[in-house]
């Protein structure tokens, strides 16, 4: 007769159960810029549909996460400083330029430009000015104040035979 061996398995594959450690690995991770995506490929961390399990059942958690991707955007910010201030590579070994990688430099900039704004939209987003005529030096606002207290005299127009009234 065989024997079973009655010790349970040891795990194998990807955490899956809530760790307080992986948690927070993910989201310093996170708060430095990386994607959810690249930090669930390492075999170590869990997957993705995991993470977010984890998102909808604990609070904590969630309020965790969202600082961190907060946090991203302001790391995103200065990776846009390095690859601005990174010239390697513009010109080839003979002196060449090579416009196909500045060009490449403006995508991944304006990549995270775009990403910023999203994460961050009152600090990084497109501000749009909803002052319309309090300004100084506005022009319908000066007009205004030009005429204010002057009636508009009527002109004379000779191709409509119209002349102002003489009282």
């Amino acid at each position: 007769m065989m024997e079973i061996d009655m010790v349970a398995p040891k795990k194998m594959g990807r955490p899956s159960d809530y760790n307080e450690e992986i948690a927070d690995w993910i989201c310093a991770e996170l708060a430095m810029g990386k994607s959810l995506r690249t930090i669930c490929l390492s075999p170590a961390m869990p997957g993705r549909e995991t993470v977010f399990r984890w998102l909808r059942q604990r609070d904590t958690f969630r309020d965790q996460y969202a600082r961190a991707k907060a946090e991203a955007a302001d790391a995103l910010f200065e990776d846009i400083l390095d690859i601005a201030d990174d010239a390697s590579g513009d010109y080839d070994e003979e002196g060449r330029f090579r416009p196909e990688n500045v060009q490449r430099a403006r995508l991944r900039i304006d990549a995270r430009k775009w990403m910023m704004a999203k994460m961050k939209p009152k600090k990084y987003g497109d501000q749009i000015d909803m002052n319309v005529g309090g300004q100084e030096e506005n022009p319908i606002k000066a007009l205004i104040m030009s005429i204010q207290g002057s009636a508009l005299m009527p002109v004379e127009d000779p191709l409509l035979n119209i002349t102002p009234d003489e009282d």
